[in-house]
Formats: structure tokens, sequence, C-alpha cells
């Protein structure tokens, strides 16, 4: 081709970007264009968004959501508000109710549990159940909440956002058993025991030191747990696996007769950490009949780059640490003897810690589609599913927010999966999952308190 020709086909190109970036949706295409993926990939992906069920399985509810700066009908600076959800063509998403003392806030921050944590976590539990039905009571004609497989289906077809009610942490239910049928009553769908430090009902994969943790406490679920195991079960809300101790894990997939989740999970093999799961654990999980939805969290599909983690060895180096054997605890404040630290002490490492983890490079898309291949690969397309982690760290080159979710499927098309494998993975396997969970209930009487 000549110089001339070439010139011509890029001012043809050109005018192509402009026509369409003044259309309706052109906006999404001048944005796919500098994603790097051709012009036909681009069309494709947002033609199926035009026709097919999207649903991310974790998004946190910040508590600041719906508050000044952060309106939810409003493109805000957030990973997730309805404009963004919308202009993504994203149908529905878990917005999970999260809750965990404030162990990091407060003038004496950073400081180890008391009696009245419990209670702090029940609050926030509160005001973020009062955000999504807040958003529910605002915005009737833009999103509602799915009770079930065809709520979401149904609100879809409305032009509504399916709200799908999920809960993070069995910490602030104490020992309250009547709490799950509490929350499955407010419409929760979805119930994980974990997340960083053990609980009264599972062991995390993630023991805090600093909370007097340690790996394996409970030897996976505690009797309370396996109580609560039976009881999601009978209540038909999924069991979320993401985030426990391999043996909570093992014990939850032996003892629930309906299928598991992890909601937000990697595969261990691309980085080495607990809270990864390993081959075993993700067979187990298809075994139930599962689905593992792969989590776009870049500490978890991507190994620290070398300058990271120079730094981390000088920073563990000034605090008289061990060197680094592995990636666990340059992810986390979790070497043992930091149950002895002073809480000053612990305060300056951990934000040291943070400090530097941030400045690592964003994970690409590309690196979180070879974190999707190999679960497929291990379990098969119909055991695999999708998930962010926005608001609490999750977010890559390319799917910052809910926006950009058309770039995932871009990518997964360059990759050569079908459409309708596409549609097995954004969400018709957890769709499948959800509906088998509820068809496994049982009627049940309410737990006495």
């Amino acid at each position: 081709m000549t110089k001339t020709r070439s010139r011509k086909a890029l001012y043809i190109g050109l005018a192509l970007v402009v026509v369409l970036a003044g259309a309706a949706g052109g906006y999404y295409y001048w944005q796919q264009r500098n994603a790097g993926y051709p012009l036909k990939i681009v069309e494709q992906a947002k033609a199926l968004h035009e026709h097919m069920l999207s649903f991310d399985s974790h998004i946190t509810v910040p508590l600041s959501l719906g508050g000044a700066d952060e309106e939810l009908d409003k493109d805000g600076p957030g990973q997730f508000d309805l404009v963004k959800a919308n202009r993504g063509r994203l149908s529905g998403a878990a917005l999970t109710i999260f809750g965990w003392p404030e162990i990091w806030n407060g003038p004496n921050a950073p400081h180890r549990p008391t009696p009245g944590f419990v209670d702090e976590a029940r609050k926030q539990q509160e005001v973020r159940w009062k955000i999504i039905s807040g958003m529910v009571r605002d915005f009737p004609n833009q999103v509602g909440i799915a009770y079930t497989p065809d709520d979401f289906r149904r609100l879809n077809g409305e032009g509504k956002f399916a709200i799908f009610i999920s809960m993070l942490n069995a910490y602030p239910l104490g020992h309250d058993l009547s709490q799950l049928d509490l929350w499955a009553a407010r419409g929760m769908r979805m119930f994980g025991f974990n997340y960083t430090g053990n609980n009264d009902w599972s062991d995390s994969s993630r023991p805090l030191p600093f909370l007097n943790d340690t790996a394996d406490a409970l030897g996976g679920l505690s009797p309370l747990g396996e109580q609560a195991v039976e009881r999601l079960n009978d209540l038909g809300v999924i069991i979320d696996v993401s985030q426990m101790s391999t043996l909570a894990l093992e014990q939850v997939a032996r003892l629930s007769r309906a299928p598991i989740v992890a909601s937000h999970s990697a595969p261990r093999a691309l980085v080495d950490i607990p809270r990864n799961l390993s081959d075993k654990e993700m067979k187990l999980i298809k075994d139930s009949g599962g689905v593992i939805q792969v989590v776009g969290f870049g500490q978890y599909i991507k190994p620290l780059s070398k300058p990271v983690l120079e730094k981390l060895e000088a920073l563990r180096a000034r605090f008289d640490l061990q060197p680094l054997n592995g990636l666990a605890n340059a992810l986390m404040p979790g070497d043992a003897v930091i149950a002895i630290w002073p809480e000053s002490r612990f305060a300056e490492y951990a934000s040291s810690l943070y400090a530097i983890l941030e400045e690592e490079p964003k994970a690409t898309l590309q690196q979180y589609a070879d974190a999707i291949d190999y679960t497929v690969k291990k379990v098969g397309i119909d055991h695999v599913g999708l998930s962010s982690d926005f608001n609490d760290g999750g977010g890559l080159d390319g799917w910052k927010d809910v926006s950009e979710i058309r770039n995932v499927t871009a990518e997964l098309l360059t990759r050569g999966y079908s459409e309708t494998d596409i549609a097995k993975l954004w969400a018709g396997n957890f769709l499948r999952v959800w509906q088998q969970v509820q068809a496994d209930a049982r009627p049940v009487a309410t737990t006495e308190p």
C-alpha cells in the first residue's frame, strides 16, 4: 500500500471514529478503540451486550454510596453507579452488605476488638442495607431487587438494573443463627462466611495476627458454622466460599446439599497465596455443581513486580521481619510476630505496606483473561463466571469501573470464546446455580433468637 493510500485509509478511519463518537453510544466506541481492539470485535461486543444478560457477582457497597459526590444517578468518581452500569449495559450485580469492625479508623486506630465491635459491624450492615433499599425507593424506574432468577430476567426485560443482595463476613452476626433468617427475608441470596480475619463461624484464608488469629484455629468450621451451612441450604441462600480457609471450604463442600460458589476468587496457580483457590478447591466447587467467579483484582492474578518486592523487603528489614517466603505476607500484615506488636507499630507497618502495594502497576485485561482461561481449562466453561470486586480493591487496566465491561467481552472474543460461552460466563452459569440452590431449599421454621 502506498503512503497516499495509507494516509487516505487513516483519514477514513478517523472520520468513522468521529461519526461514531457523535452518535448514541459513541463514547463507548471511542473508549474501545483506545483499548486497542479491532472495530469488528468492538461492534460484536457492543451488539452482544444489547441482548445478553450480564452479572458481576461482587461489588461492595461503600458506606458513602448515595451521599454527596457519590449520587447513584450521577456519573461520579466511584466504580459503580447507575449511570455507569447503564453505559456498560451491566444487567445486574451482587451488591454486598459488608460488616467489619473499624479497626483501621477512629482516633485510637488501629485497635484490637472490644465487645462493642459486633454492634459496630451490625450498624455498618444496616447502613448498607438502607443504601440498597433507598436506591430501590428513589429510582423505581431504574433499579429493582431480584429475589429469584426469574426476577433478574424480568427486571432486565423492563430495562432496570437488577440488584442481587449478598452478604460478606459472619463476624457481625455474633452467635445468632437467626440473623440468617432475618437477612434472607430482607432479600439476601448469597452469604460469605469470611473476610480478613477469623470469626466464630469459620476460619479465614487470611487470619490476622494483629487480632490474635492463627491459621486453622477452628479446624475449618465451628459447630455454629456447620449449622449455618444447613440453614443456608434450607433458606435457599447460596453459600459463598471465597476467603474461607481450605479446611473450611472442604467442610462446606462436604456438608452442603446445594451447589456452592466462590463469588470473587482467582486460581492459586497464577499467584500462590491462601486467598486464591487451589486446583483441588476449584474441583470441589465444580463437583458441587457450583461456579467460580474469577475476580478482576490485580494482586490475585499477577505476581508483584520486582521494584515493589524490593521495597517490601526493605520495609520488612526496617521492622525486623524475616525476608519474604512467598507472597502471602507481601499482600497483608500476616507475620505471626505482629500478635505482640503495640498498635502504633502495627499502624505504621500496615500503612507503609499498603502504600507500597499501591505503586504496583495495574493488571491488564489480558492477565485477567489468562486467569479465566486457566479456570475454564481446569473446571470447564459451565463452572466459571466473572466478578470485579469493585469498591474494595478491584479494577484493571481496561476495566476500571462497571462502564467498561464490554472490554472484558472484547478480550474474550479475541481469544476465541463463542458468544454462547461468553453468555455463560457473564450470567448464565451463575443464574443456573442460583436456580438450583433455590430448588434445593426446604421450608423452615424461624430459629429461636
